[in-house]
Parts: C-alpha cells; sequence; structure tokens
C-alpha cells in the first residue's frame, strides 16, 4: 500500500521513462482483454459497417481458499503476475502491495556481493541514529554533572551546555570503531557452481480478499476457488454461501444452521467494493490509513490513492439492526472524535476521506427467495458523503 503523496516539483518531464514503462506493462485495467487480429484497415472499415470481430481473451487462474485468514491464495506465480498486472488484485504476503519477495531476494543478494543491501543501509542508519542520540545525551549528562561539581567546589554558577566542541552533533559525530565492528556484515560465499537464482525457493503467495475474489469469480469469470479440504472446485452457489458464513460468528454445536442476512458483512463491503470497480477505479485495502478502501485512477505504480473510503451500512428498517444478530462496524453512530481523528490522518497524505453509505434493504420488502443469489445486490444502493477537513487560514475565499 503507498504512502501520503509528494508534489512533484520537478517538472513534467521527471521519470518519464518510467511511467511510460509502467504503461505498458499495466496497460489493461482488467483480466479480461479484448483483442482483435485485423490489420487497422479492416478494423476501420467493420467499425463503419457497425461490425466488430473482437476476440475476448480471458486468463483462467486458480486460487485455494483459506478461511482462517478470510482469503484466497493464488499459489501459481503466473497467476499472480496476471492478477496484478492486470488490475492490481490481491497483496503479495511477503511484500507491501505487489508480489516482488523473490526479485527482492535475488537484487538483494547479488547487491550482497558489492556492498550493503537496501535493508541492510536502513538498519545501519537506524543503529547510527540510536548510538548518535546516546552519545549526545552522555555528553550532555557528563557537562551537567561537571557544572554540578564546580558549583559544590568553588560556588560558581555555570549553566550546562547544550552545544559545542564536547556535545556531538548530527555534522561533527562518526560512529566509534567498536560500533562499526559490531554493525559490519559477513557475507557468506556461495557454492561453486551454484547461481543465486538456482537456490531461492519462491514462497510468496498472492492474497485475495473474499470480494476482490468474489468479483474476479462471478463478474469475470478467471478465477477458480478451490476448497483446500475436498481439492474440489467450488461452484458460484457455494461460494455465495461460503464466503457469507466465513464473515458470522461460529456456529453453536447442536444448533440449527446459520440462515443467510441481508446486513452480512460480506455483502455490505462488497456492494460497496463493486459499485467503485464498476466505476472504473482500482481499489485496494485502506487499513493502513483507518479506513476500507482506498481508490486509485490507475493503480498504485502511478500515482497515490486520491481517496479513503469508510463504508457506513444503514439499514432502511431501523427495526431490522435491532433485531439483527450481525454487529456491523460504523452501523451506529460514530463519535465526532473518531471523524476528526479519521479525517486529519487521510488529509495529512493528501487523501480526501468519503463516507460511503450503503443501504441494506429492508426485510418486509425484500423476500428471502433473493437471498440465494447474488442478484439480491440489484436491492443495495451506495451514496457518498465528500468530508473535508476546514482550514480557516485557507478558505477565507
Amino acid at each position: 500500500m503507498a504512502g501520503g503523496r509528494h508534489r512533484n516539483t520537478t517538472g513534467p518531464h521527471k521519470g518519464g521513462a518510467r511511467r511510460a514503462e509502467n504503461s505498458r506493462i499495466y496497460a489493461h485495467p482488467l483480466p479480461i482483454i479484448f483483442h482483435n487480429p485485423f490489420p487497422n484497415g479492416v478494423r476501420s472499415l467493420l467499425g463503419l459497417l457497425g461490425l466488430s470481430l473482437n476476440e475476448v481473451v480471458n486468463p483462467h487462474c486458480e486460487g485455494y481458499l483459506d478461511v482462517a485468514t478470510k482469503s484466497v491464495w493464488i499459489t501459481d506465480p503466473r497467476s499472480s503476475k496476471v492478477l496484478w498486472k492486470k488490475g492490481f488484485f490481491g497483496k503479495g504476503d511477503l511484500s507491501r502491495s505487489e508480489p516482488s519477495w523473490l526479485a527482492r531476494q535475488i537484487n538483494d543478494r547479488k547487491a550482497g556481493r558489492t556492498g550493503l543491501t537496501s535493508e541492510q543501509l536502513r538498519e545501519k542508519r537506524r543503529a547510527e541514529r540510536k548510538q548518535f542520540k546516546l552519545d549526545r545525551a552522555q555528553a550532555i549528562a557528563a557537562t551537567a554533572a561537571e557544572a554540578e561539581a564546580i558549583f559544590e567546589t568553588e560556588g560558581r554558577i555555570i549553566v550546562p551546555a547544550l552545544s559545542g566542541p564536547d556535545i556531538p552533533s548530527g555534522a561533527t559525530w562518526k560512529p566509534p570503531p567498536a560500533f562499526e565492528a559490531s554493525r559490519s556484515v559477513v557475507e557468506l560465499p556461495l557454492q561453486m557452481g551454484q547461481e543465486d537464482d538456482d537456490y531461492i525457493e519462491d514462497i510468496e503467495h498472492l492474497q485475495l480478499t473474499l470480494c476482490e475474489a468474489f468479483f474476479l469469480a462471478w463478474n469475470l469469470d478467471c478465477l477458480t476457488i478451490i476448497d483446500p479440504h475436498a481439492d474440489e472446485p467450488l461452484t458460484l452457489e457455494q461460494l455465495w454461501t461460503t464466503f457469507q458464513h466465513i464473515n458470522l460468528a461460529p456456529p453453536i454445536p447442536n444448533s440449527p444452521p446459520l440462515r443467510l442476512q441481508l446486513d452480512n458483512p460480506f455483502l455490505v463491503h462488497y456492494a460497496a467494493y463493486h459499485h467503485y470497480r464498476s466505476l472504473g477505479w482500482v481499489v485496494k485495502n485502506g487499513l493502513k490509513f483507518c479506513v476500507d478502501y482506498l481508490l486509485y485512477k490507475r493503480g498504485p505504480v502511478f500515482t497515490h490513492a486520491e481517496f479513503a473510503v469508510v463504508v457506513c451500512p444503514v439499514y432502511e428498517d431501523p427495526a431490522d439492526q435491532e433485531n439483527s444478530t450481525v454487529n456491523l462496524q460504523n452501523a451506529s453512530a460514530f463519535a465526532w472524535s473518531w471523524l476528526g481523528t479519521v479525517n486529519r490522518v487521510n488529509s495529512q497524505v493528501m487523501k480526501t476521506l468519503i463516507l460511503s453509505y450503503v443501504t441494506i434493504p429492508s426485510r418486509s420488502r425484500v423476500s428471502s427467495d433473493i437471498m440465494t443469489s447474488p442478484a439480491c445486490f440489484s436491492k443495495y444502493s451506495v451514496r457518498e458523503v465528500v468530508v473535508r477537513r476546514f482550514i480557516p487560514a485557507r478558505m477565507r475565499d
């Protein structure tokens, strides 16, 4: 996931080659590709006649359902690459976003032969800053003790200095030799005839949320989800009921099976996810910024997220909320302090906060038979409220 956005002050041509390369790699917003094998002249003629002979290229991917983490695991590297590069679906379980653990390991192994890797340099700088603070604190304490001793023996009052030749500063401090020796890195040589890439096993997998997995399986039909216990693919009907039961409390032994409800957390969050995905946004998890979703125009590799979304369930019939066995997050009125905190966090990272109100249809209006299929999503509605932080010094006009 991306951090706060920084203003570009280096001109429009900064990083142009990198942007062009990203535009080539991530040219397709979804795994489904419409390809026309005919030359431009034939395509223009067919367009004038109102005809289209596009071929639909739909890659097939497989994943395993993991109930414990409420996610779907894509273990095939090819499928992981397809889903990430064509829509930015999922997250690497050993990476911040893109599943790049293997590439990082290979690069770090190569960098280790000539110097420190990026992670080692970061840890080295952190250790140096910590040691600098300790040395500075000890020097200040020694100066204060010397001033106290002069006052006791000579009666003179000396104000302890916070700077000077005896107090280390960021410009004059250097790590002591003992510190450098303790932080040295020893690189183990490779065996004869063994290459870096040969013995590094890719142990990372792509992790899809339930909303992402259902969107790929139901709307795009490019993902097959396998039950890890039976090792058999789950049908759409089984996915529909399983994903809802995963988000409910575990059933009590010898109790009747839990019935499907309109206020199931999976249904509420998927309604918001499907709403923004259908409008062309790249939707990613927003837990880092205390929200449910982050909205990207094209994807994390191009720009930072512009909008942060908090899903707020709203019951069409208040009686349904009183009789519900599900405790939906943000369904009740939240405190102004909470709203101010979330808004301030996202304002600091240049994101606009959006409260996405998902209206849950009334049980009296909707038949229980509609809960057996995704057709019930037609009864949900989504409306947004933009929250902006008021800054008097900047908004006088």
